[in-house]
Parts: C-alpha cells; structure tokens; sequence
C-alpha cells in the first residue's frame, strides 16, 4: 500500500496529538474504535486494532493479553493523580 496522504499534528504536554480528519476517515478508522500503537525502532503506526486482530496470526493469548493489561492499567494510570504526578517528566 503506497503513501495517500501525510501531515503534521503537534504533541501536547500529555503526550497527546489529534489526527487529522483526512486521516480518521481512511477505511478502518471511525469514532470510538480502538487504535493499536505499534512502535519500531524509527517510527510509529496507529491501526485499527480489529485489523491487527486480523493481519497479525496471533497466538492469541499474547495479543489479547496485552490489550486487556491495557484496559486494566488505564484504570490506575489515567487519573488526574498521575498526570499531576508525571508532568514535569
């Protein structure tokens, strides 16, 4: 699959970017899904995690296991808590 498109997106103090709306209405991308973040050594892929479901053969213990530790720590990880605690980082 070639390049269709390319932008810029400027990280907040929380580590946070909006992708652009060109980019969320590719195939696969829809409000309220789950994206996987995928990191290699010199870049960084946002998928859709259905398609990385799909594409990847899972054992599927290790892919499912990972996103529910996910899950489970965002619950102790996003509070207001620990943003205040990891903010000057």
């Amino acid at each position: 699959m070639g390049l269709i498109d390319m932008r810029t997106a400027t990280i907040t103090e929380k580590g946070q970017i909006a992708i652009p709306r060109s980019m969320r209405e590719i195939k696969g991308f829809e409000e309220g899904d789950k994206i996987a973040i995928i990191a290699y050594n010199d870049r960084i892929e946002l998928r859709p995690v259905e398609q990385v479901k799909k594409r990847l053969d899972f054992t599927k213990e290790s892919a499912l296991s990972a996103i529910a530790s996910e899950k489970s720590l965002s619950k102790v990880w996003l509070t207001k808590e620990e943003d205040e605690a990891w903010k000057n980082l």
